[in-house]
């Protein structure tokens, strides 16, 4: 067997964990703030066909925005004041008032916490749900790497047979990174392979100039020319000696997959924002994160399984400096205004209910403000937001402490948090495994999900 390929795996984990061992990775923290494993029947919700990732490259501030310290000193409270929501006894920041009036359609998670305080570092253990080896920034992607749920959403979307003729995750509009340097692992293939790379736009969707090339025949060439130059290549290929290799298996998987999208013109239609009326264009923002989150609500449209607008360049939220000024004036009104659009589109075409809408960051901000009237990186504790795709709105799910600085109560781990993506698109993520690039089993995830979620 080739360790580097995936294997599904049926597994007794259940059955273990039954037992109390949590020999696969369900640490004694979960087992304690949630008594026993989740019923089989509670497992595999399957309300959700398709996940939208807002990431927030750099990390926002929870105190600042959805989780305020009122009652808190000043040097920990900050600038902004607190504002009712529409949800009784929910309040967060006045910065957010697009969110306030939608709260009734968002579960708020105050007490997400884990252990990386560098970017790469962060957004790995907040995107893979598992630390990386080292907590640094200076890491890139290897064919090692563990992948992330957005990667495995896709994995697992084509071990299941998708034919949509878009691919099955998309990263929109540049990947995660700090300092477009140092990339993050565990947002490609990894070890499952580069066949389950996700498709990079790795261009500004609001640009005048904005296309994705490649994407469709070239006007020279019919339908039927193409076909029948691919018969021509597959019987040329037949009659060659056959050259067996894993890269040549990959550049057949990726030339299969180039000519499904060609000859159905599906993903350079959903690419093409240019079909948007200029109104809805303008309702989600013109600017980069506006029509990326238009592009993620198209390529769902069209039948991808897992779309990631990163909110950045590289760690654009990250405000050691400076940072009321910069989030009143630069970073959340078009955050909000996209990320409001996006929830009300989806809701008015129907789409709501089968996109579930993650928002997060790789960690929060220092609850006290330093010197330069900034916060620096905090994992201890911050907030994750869930909308659509069966989750259940207007409620807040765990708190932090006086000061936003470590759960308060029921603390929840990034893998908890991928339990629940995968347990709202149907998977029993307890049955499922991967192989690592050395050939163990690897469990979808660690953690459990949260049930209060659904």
């Amino acid at each position: 067997m080739n360790p580097a390929l995936p294997e599904i795996r049926a597994t007794r984990r259940n059955i273990l964990q039954a037992g109390g061992m949590g020999m696969l990775g369900f640490g004694l923290n979960h087992l304690s703030a949630f008594g026993s494993p989740m019923p089989k029947a509670q497992i595999g919700l399957g309300k959700a066909k398709s996940v939208i990732l807002i990431f927030n490259g750099g990390a926002p501030s929870h105190i600042d925005l959805w989780d305020p310290k009122p009652d808190a000193p000043s040097e920990i409270r900050g600038e902004f004041k607190t504002i009712k929501t529409n949800v009784p006894g929910v309040h967060i920041t006045e910065l957010l008032p697009q969110m306030a009036k939608r709260m009734h359609k968002l579960a708020l998670i105050r007490s997400v916490h884990h252990g990386h305080s560098s970017h790469n570092g962060g957004m790995h253990w907040a995107t893979v749900g598992r630390p990386y080896r080292v907590d640094s920034t200076l890491i890139t992607p290897s064919p090692t790497d563990i992948p992330g749920v957005g990667t495995l959403c896709g994995w697992l979307a084509q071990r299941d047979g998708f034919s949509k003729g878009v691919p099955p995750y998309v990263i929109t509009p540049f990947p995660h990174c700090d300092s477009k340097v140092y990339l993050t692992p565990g947002q490609f293939g990894g070890c499952l392979g580069n066949r389950y790379d996700p498709f990079v736009l790795d261009d500004d969707p609001n640009a005048k100039t904005f296309r994705v090339r490649n994407m469709a025949l070239d006007s020279s060439l019919t339908p039927t020319r193409f076909q029948e130059r691919l018969a021509l290549l597959n019987h040329m290929s037949a009659a060659a000696r056959p050259i067996t290799s894993p890269q040549t298996a990959q550049i057949d998987i990726f030339n299969e997959q180039a000519a499904s999208m060609l000859q159905t013109g599906k993903a350079a239609e959903a690419f093409d924002l240019s079909k948007e009326p200029e109104k809805v264009r303008e309702r989600y923002g013109r600017h980069s994160w506006g029509q990326s989150h238009l592009l993620a609500r198209r390529l769902i449209e069209a039948g991808t399984r897992f779309v990631t607008t990163v909110n950045g360049p590289s760690i654009t939220w990250d405000t050691h400096k400076d940072n009321f000024n910069g989030l009143k004036n630069k970073l959340v009104p078009p955050m909000e205004q996209a990320y409001a659009a996006l929830l009300d589109d989806l809701e008015e075409r129907g789409l709501l209910e089968s996109t579930l809408v993650v928002w997060m960051g790789e960690f929060g901000r220092t609850p006290k403000i330093n010197n330069d009237a900034g916060r620096d990186h905090w994992p201890g504790c911050y907030s994750v937001l869930l909308a659509g795709g069966g989750v259940r709105g207007g409620q807040v799910i765990g708190s932090s402490d006086a000061t936003g600085a470590y759960p308060k109560d029921r603390p929840i781990s990034p893998s908890d948090i991928h339990a629940s993506i995968y347990a709202a698109l149907g998977y029993d993520y307890r049955e499922i495994e991967y192989r690592s690039a050395d050939g163990r089993p690897v469990p979808l995830t660690d953690g459990v999900m949260i049930p209060e979620l659904f």
